[in-house]
């Protein structure tokens, strides 16, 4: 069955509307009409079943059936991402939505090459929120993650504070990532800190170390940073995660 998503304020006494875009592919691409049924995800964690009435201008349908959610890893997982150029974060928004991955933090680096306006930051965490909603719908989750604004990563590093295990990847360190998860008991919340294209300076590390990360590296050969995060990702959703559990 065909799946699509929506905002939880789009179902309204047991009828789903879809948005503009929603209604443009279920109508233009895939040629739905009235009577036939789809699935509509939340991003809340429900999944509904709608029997379509119309599709012009707006698509919508009765609601026919629930599911609540079911299948999320348990493991929450939090990237704090330092910001990248061009598209990059975008990549990485849709693998670790992929991955199962709860929430993401842009973080901006003393190497951080982006510098956003206010009015531009505002277009990219749509963009990125965006890319979450769509990667969701595509892997048949029914949570889309969190895509915070960028902050300083002063700010991004209390991320350590609610869980279990912080992990700083830093291509400086000689600790590895195995021996330190060898030696952690399994927690429910894990955050991880990856650097901008130029890494993270020494300083940064440090002030990381300093509020409880854990900095480790990720062996001999230095992972762009569009890689280091879904790798780091996997790693954990194998040992901890849902990853190949099923």
């Amino acid at each position: 069955m065909r799946r699509f998503a929506i905002a939880p304020e789009r179902v309204v006494d047991g009828r789903v509307t879809f948005d503009a875009v929603e209604t443009r592919h279920l109508a233009r691409v895939l040629r739905l009409g009235p009577g036939d049924t789809v699935v509509a995800s939340d991003g809340a964690g429900h999944d509904y079943t709608v029997r379509l009435d119309a599709v012009r201008p707006r698509a919508t349908g009765v609601v026919v059936g629930m599911a609540d959610a079911a299948g999320e890893s348990p493991l929450a997982i939090t990237l704090v991402q330092g910001l990248s150029k061009g598209d990059k974060l975008e990549t990485i928004v849709r693998a670790a939505t992929e991955l199962g991955v709860a929430r993401i933090v842009p973080a901006l680096t003393a190497r951080t090459v982006v510098r956003l306006a206010e009015r531009e930051s505002v277009g990219r965490l749509a963009r990125w929120q965006r890319v979450a909603r769509e990667a969701a719908k595509q892997c048949g989750r029914r949570i889309v993650p969190d895509v915070a604004p960028p902050r300083p990563l002063e700010t991004c590093l209390d991320e350590a504070r609610d869980a279990g295990l912080a992990l700083c990847l830093w291509e400086g360190e000689t600790s590895p990532l195995g021996a330190v998860l060898a030696d952690t008991t399994h927690p429910r919340r894990v955050a991880i800190l990856i650097g901008p294209e130029g890494g993270l300076e020494p300083r940064e590390v440090d002030a990381a170390r300093a509020r409880g990360w854990r900095v480790v590296g990720l062996g001999q050969r230095i992972l762009r940073t569009e890689t280091a995060a879904p790798a780091i990702i996997a790693i954990l959703q194998s040992r901890w995660g849902d990853l190949g559990t099923a």
